[in-house]
């Protein structure tokens, strides 16, 4: 006669297991029927700051916004004040090999890369220039560099 495949240890476990669940199924019934309070809000209301409460809004608070008054996207560049386009500055280094280097902007310190295609005249360290600024992949470039 052939021994059974069911040993003590796994019919134990699965006794275990059987039971498990049927006190998480108790348990689940027992917590329906209570309603217990602080599981969670079963409707989630926005306030006037924006913030999630359990409370409806206060109708008097509510603001009417007429659809037009709102814009969409960003304003273009015409709408857009640009500062003093032409600036003054120093070169503080340039490498003519290399074809780069930096000029220090003379009203606020400021650093700013300058690249031999944005060079009008030649030229070197410690020159007076003046230049203007567009926006590079790193930051702020200095263009249309000329010698003072």
């Amino acid at each position: 006669m052939a021994k059974s495949q069911q040993t003590f240890n796994k019919s134990e476990k699965e006794k275990k297991r059987l039971k498990k669940r049927e006190e998480k199924r108790k348990k689940k019934e027992a917590q329906k029927a209570e309603k217990i309070p602080g599981q969670g809000i079963q409707f989630a209301y926005v306030d006037h700051n924006g913030n999630l409460t359990d409370t409806p809004p206060d109708p008097t608070m509510k603001v009417k916004v007429d659809a037009e008054s709102i814009v969409i996207g960003i304003p273009k560049k015409e709408d857009v004040e640009e500062e003093d386009a032409v600036r003054k500055g120093k070169v503080s280094f340039f490498d003519a090999s290399k074809g780069f280097g930096f000029i220090i902007d003379a009203e606020n310190q400021e650093k700013y890369f300058t690249h031999v295609s944005g060079i009008i005249d030649e030229i070197a360290e410690n020159d007076k220039v003046s230049f203007e600024l567009e926006k590079g992949l790193k930051g702020m470039n200095a263009v249309k560099v000329q010698k003072i």
